[in-house]
Order: C-alpha cells, then structure tokens, then sequence
C-alpha cells in the first residue's frame, strides 16, 4: 500500500527547536512585529504572497501567528479513492474536506479508524451479537433475528473521531494527526439499540453499556482487546443509535465494520464499535480498552498548553461540539470570478445547528448562510452561501456554526494532552486571478 507523506509547513512550526519564531524567521528572514496583529510585514508579507500565490488584500486582519490554510499538506492514499492514510497498522485514514461534499457519505470517502486489525471472518450468515450482564432475557442474536425480531430502519449518521482535528494542536497531542476528515454520514440501515436492549430487559442496577468487537489487538493476543468502549444506559436508550448492518443500501464497508456495528452519532466514533460481537450491561461505568486512563477524555479544567494532568482529573468525553466544515471550493482552488458558491455541512453532537457564518477578511465581518434541517436526527445539516470578493488576490473563507444552545465554533480551542474536542473554525485558501 504506496502512499507518501510531505511534512506540512504546521509540522515545521510545532516541531522547530526555537518555537513558531524562530520558525518564522527560517523562513521568512525576520521575526514579526509586535505591534501588528498580523505575523508577517514587508519582506515577510512578500515572501508569503509569493507562497499562496498572489497578493493578500486583508493581510492586516490576520491574527498572529495564523499560517495560511493554502500551505496545508496532505498525503494520498493509493486506490482509496482520495482518502489520506495517517498510518497503516493499525489502518487509518481520513477524508480531504472536498470529498465530503455529498450530503450522504459514500462508503469509498467514509473515513477508516481502527485500533487493531480487522477481523478474519466477517461472513454476515454466521455472525452472532450476544446480549448479557444486567439484563434479565439474554440474547444472542444472528443478523437475520435482528432483521426479524426488530423494526428495520434506515437514517442518515454523523461518525466522528474524537480526536478530528488534533493536527492543530500545539504543542503537537500524541495520536493520529486528523486535520478535518475524521467524520462522515453515511446512511445507515439496521435496528433501535434501545428495542434490542428493550428485549432483553434492563434491570434496574444497570447503567452502562459495554461494548465489544471481533477484532484483533495489533499484539495478535487474543486475551487482549484493542478497544472495548461504552456509554451511559442513557444514552443508549437514545432512539438515534443503531445496530447497522448496512451502509448506503448495501452491505456496510468491511473497512467501517462489516458486517455489523453500532452507530452511536453525537458521541465519539469509539462509541460506535466495529465488527460488533457483544453488548453488556454493567452496574458500574466500563472499564474496557481506552476507557480508562486518559483515552477519549479531557481535564476537567482549563490546562497551559503543555501541562501535565493527573489522570483523576480527567473526564470521559461525551457530547461531541459543534463544528461546519467547507466542502466548496477545495482549498488552494484559483477561481476566475470573484462571485462563487460556498458550502458544507455542519453538525453538532447531541443537539442542531442553529446558524452558519462565513467570513473572508479573516473575521472582521461575517455573513449568515442558508442552513437546510437535518435529514433525521443524528444526520449532519447542509448550508451553502455566496461570496463576492472585492479584488483580486489570496483569500481565507472561514465557516464557524452555532448550535440550538448558541454554541458557537471558536476559532481557536484550549489545549488538552490527548488532542480531543478540536471544533475551531475550518478554513480554506481561494486564489482569484
């Protein structure tokens, strides 16, 4: 599997021994001043015109330190039709923003996140989903039962890395370097999590789940478990979540958990487990594979980028934050017109997007965009609006969403050591002749 792998230029100024100044006068033969918001002058901002390829009209809007969404790199992964590989064992890969223009995902652009190998044996007719712990009817189940016990439905669902996003961080959060692409919705057939449980009666000391998976830990043991992750009863009685053994009328991707999985949309995809094989209920929350420790969870507290946190002042994360993402125009795009289309979707954990605003003076000013409802609850929401730029030269669109709780995207996060929870706003690079 051939794939190559360019250092972006955030790499270079995370990773540059004497920090993001020096840096910048690496590249740029000079430190900023400080007595301007943007991080370059003379010189400086000649040599990035000259790296975005054209002149920036609104260069004195540009927050300090801001690096041009145009000189984002990303490497291609062979045959996956455009996917990004950030590693191959275990496998994960992420979608470019561009790919993700459908309002339903396609299983080709559906991003792949694995925590150890797949499966083996994914033969639908022999599979077997077993239900127990504090339950009072357990069950095991074959996939034609679910399909003949249980209401089959079908609804669009928002999966999300909970570490989207932890290419941005600084200083750099050990993990997978997702920029935008750790999400996806496709459309997913199968049945209510909440009926299968429903049947099997929850008894009252119940308020858990605990989720497992056939697949392998990359030791090859097979006492050990790569992920086994859960979420509160809560939760899971929420009727959005799925059993899926479908993706976008077929069989569901053997990279996205063929051939069946739960769908777990508003919450981190490690709640969504792959190659499903057991749910359990526990009278205490789980403490599975990357359910303890410091996996899927955030300090408690506002921390100094750096900081070390001690591990019981750590909490599981949960609903994921709002986020909006542009699809179009890809970034780095040269447009002829100065009038276009811009659009991409937007969503927001366990509520809706309220609101979706478009900036391209770098924040100074911001215009409302049209905002459609969502397909089903758990589906992302798709907006478009169109931008007239005043002159020619390199430009940043920025998106930023607002929820139903008027939550809204900031453009920059607090740090936290794992990387989680990067909702800051998507930008793009548009050049116009």
């Amino acid at each position: 599997m051939a794939y190559k792998r360019p250092t972006p230029i955030t790499r270079f100024y995370h990773d540059h021994p004497h920090g993001p100044e020096g840096a910048e006068k690496d590249l740029f033969g000079r430190v900023a001043n400080s007595d301007r918001r943007g991080f370059l002058k003379n010189m400086g901002l000649a040599a990035l015109g000259t790296m975005v390829g054209a002149a920036i009209p609104y260069h004195r809007n540009m927050p300090a330190g801001l690096i041009p969404a145009a000189l984002a790199q990303s490497s291609v992964l062979d045959g996956k039709d455009g996917l990004t590989l950030l590693n191959d064992r275990p496998l994960n890969a992420e979608t470019p923003a561009h790919l993700l223009d459908d309002e339903v995902t396609p299983k080709g652009r559906h991003f792949v996140r694995n925590n150890g190998l797949p499966p083996a044996d994914m033969n639908p007719d022999t599979w077997q989903l077993t239900i127990d712990g504090f339950v009072d009817r357990p069950l095991t189940l074959s996939i034609a039962d679910l399909r003949q016990q249980f209401e089959v439905v079908t609804s669009r669902l928002v999966i999300e890395c909970g570490g989207n996003g932890r290419a941005m961080f600084n200083p750099p959060a050990r993990g997978n370097q997702w920029t935008y692409g750790a999400v996806g919705c496709s459309e997913w057939t199968g049945v209510r999590l909440s009926d299968v449980l429903k049947a099997a009666g929850i008894q009252d000391n119940a308020v858990y789940t605990a989720h497992e998976g056939s697949d392998i830990h990359l030791s090859g043991k097979s006492d050990k478990m790569p992920i086994s992750r859960g979420m509160p009863v809560s939760k899971a009685m929420d009727d959005a979540n799925l059993i899926a053994f479908g993706q976008n009328g077929g069989d569901i991707h053997p990279m996205n958990g063929a051939p069946l999985r739960l769908v777990v949309p508003g919450w981190p995809g490690s709640c969504s487990q792959k190659w499903l094989t057991r749910i359990w209920l526990r009278d205490q929350v789980h403490d599975g594979a990357k359910m303890t420790g410091t996996s899927y969870r955030v300090p408690e507290y506002p921390v100094a980028p750096g900081t070390r946190v001690p591990k019981e002042d750590f909490k599981i994360i949960e609903a994921m934050p709002v986020k909006s993402l542009i699809t179009s125009p890809e970034t780095g795009q040269a447009n002829a017109e100065r009038s276009f289309e811009v659009r991409g979707q937007a969503w927001a954990g366990d509520t809706t997007v309220d609101a979706v605003d478009i900036s391209y003076d770098f924040g100074a000013t911001w215009q409302r965009a049209d905002l459609s409802a969502p397909a089903n609850k758990g589906a992302w929401q798709r907006w478009r609006t169109t931008v007239a730029l005043p002159e020619a030269g390199y430009y940043e669109i920025w998106a930023r969403a607002t929820d139903a709780n008027g939550r809204m995207q900031p453009f920059a996060i607090d740090w936290n050591p794992k990387g989680y929870l990067n909702n800051s706003f998507h930008r793009i690079a548009v050049t116009v002749a």
